[in-house]
């Protein structure tokens, strides 16, 4: 048996949260769970749970984004939570933002086989792209790194009071209370955490949320964003 025939069935709930999209998140998962499972960019363990743990975790983050704005998805993997979001949220702006040749290779794939035209597939770490990639609104990332290291490559990729939205467990208090000296530094102005999902997964989804003010990653990267803008000016 393979490991795509071990994906179950979705879950009636994920016909109400992908909407028109349903058949095009069965199909990703379905790729998560052939070409996925055999490129390295997901466990096989991970199949059977695929749509509660992995699909609609992700999905429910749409809830706590405002309409119209632009995400960039920080070390998105194998698309999540960049792809779910952007199934159900065709108003957003994404890119998905990745070092390993490939994964980017798996979500231009998944990017042109769904026609998610409001995403671009980016490759490169977060520290390397800034200045280069326009600040963007919100900036999302799910098991990347822990929150004090995540801020240190999201947050600087925020336009002034955009957000930063880290997908977290239960130790997502721990990590905020661990992190709030860097979060400082780097221009937060406010850290909670929130719940999401209600009535869709269970236990809900745990997001960090990080708000930054008018100088998103600190005087240091204000710094090097500028160095970086005048470089493409004289190209």
């Amino acid at each position: 048996m393979t490991e795509a025939a071990e994906l179950p069935e979705a879950p009636a709930v994920a016909r109400e949260v992908f909407g028109e999209r349903f058949p095009d998140a069965v199909r990703y998962a379905e790729l998560l769970a052939d070409a996925g499972v055999r490129r390295g960019l997901i466990g096989p363990r991970e199949v059977p749970r695929l749509w509660e743990r992995h699909l609609l975790n992700c999905a429910v983050l749409s809830e706590a984004i405002e309409g119209d704005v632009s995400v960039c998805d920080v070390g998105s993997g194998a698309g999540l939570p960049g792809i779910p979001l952007a199934l159900v949220r065709p108003d957003l702006s994404i890119t998905l933002l990745e070092p390993l040749l490939r994964r980017t290779t798996f979500l231009t794939e998944v990017v042109e086989l769904l026609r998610l035209d409001h995403v671009t597939v980016v490759r490169g770490r977060a520290e390397e792209v800034l200045g280069k990639l326009p600040p963007v609104h919100v900036v999302t990332a799910r098991a990347v790194a822990p929150l004090e290291r995540l801020a240190g490559w999201g947050v600087p990729l925020l336009r002034p009071y955009g957000e930063m939205l880290a997908l977290k467990g239960d130790t997502a208090e721990e990590e905020v209370k661990a992190a709030s000296a860097a979060l400082s530094k780097l221009g937060a102005v406010s850290t909670s955490v929130v719940q999401v999902g209600d009535g869709i997964v269970d236990p809900l989804s745990t997001v960090v949320r990080v708000e930054v003010g008018e100088s998103p990653g600190g005087v240091r990267f204000a710094t090097k964003k500028a160095k970086a803008a005048r470089a493409r000016r004289r190209r």
